[in-house]
């Protein structure tokens, strides 16, 4: 980086005032700023992983919220079929994932019990 500063320096040669003009004003920035100098490429990178990161956010927050969905559907579901839920049950629709409301609500038809429903198998 340095060689090509040295490069670009020797082909931009400015006239002795100009160029300490310009060495007040990049003191002056790095003064008041306290930060390095971000490059083009740099601020690409910044720019990409912030999007990235906006896009990862959106697909984490739908999951969620189908993942909310769905237990909200499955408990109304369980009370429907067996009555008021027990805290345990609740905290368990609160905790699981997509994949295990999907399989307990395979399974809400076919068994007899709360319990049956949440059972490993």
């Amino acid at each position: 980086i340095l060689d090509l500063f040295a490069v670009i320096d020797w082909m931009m040669r400015l006239p002795n005032a100009l160029e300490q003009q310009l060495w007040q004003a990049i003191e002056t920035v790095e003064g008041e700023t306290k930060m390095r100098y971000v490059t083009s490429v740099e601020r690409l990178a910044i720019q990409r992983g912030l999007q990235q990161g906006l896009q990862q956010g959106r697909l984490e927050g739908k999951l969620e919220g189908k993942t909310e969905k769905a237990a909200t559907i499955l408990e109304r579901l369980l009370v429907k079929r067996f009555g008021p839920l027990d805290e345990e049950a609740r905290k368990r629709l609160d905790t699981a994932t997509l994949e295990q409301l999907d399989l307990w609500a395979d399974r809400i038809l076919d068994v007899s019990t709360v319990d049956a429903v949440f059972e490993e198998h």
